[in-house]
């Protein structure tokens, strides 16, 4: 049984952009996370899908590092094939099935937590 709520109040859904926001905006260069741990990171664990549509609509303006996101396999979004490009401009290795290397690449949740890169 959860512990959480699936439905947000719009000014629940506003704070949850904000926060996924400002978590991606500190993922440092050469490093990956992924949209689960954003969204756990958010307080909203079960809305990883979430985060992926609120990054999509993120203005330019914003200038978020988006391409360091990946799923938790280490998949890059579909149809983007610029991603592979940039994470490797930052020293992301990849495995041979096309993966980002998450044992090497992964921003660390339990990390992140304590305020580390």
């Amino acid at each position: 049984m959860k512990d959480y709520r699936d439905r947000m109040t719009s000014e629940e859904a506003r704070a949850f952009r904000d926060d996924v926001h400002n978590i991606v905006s500190q993922i440092p260069r050469g490093y990956v996370t992924t949209y689960g741990d954003i969204a756990a990171l958010a307080g909203w664990p079960s809305h990883s899908r979430m985060v992926g549509r609120t990054l999509r609509y993120a203005p330019e303006s914003a200038e978020l590092p988006c391409h360091r996101v990946v799923n938790k396999e280490g998949r890059t979004a579909p149809g983007w094939a610029m991603q592979r490009v940039m994470l490797e401009n930052e020293g992301v290795r990849f495995k041979a099935n096309g993966h980002v290397d998450m044992e090497r690449c992964k921003w660390r949740l339990e990390i992140i937590l304590k305020g580390e890169k």
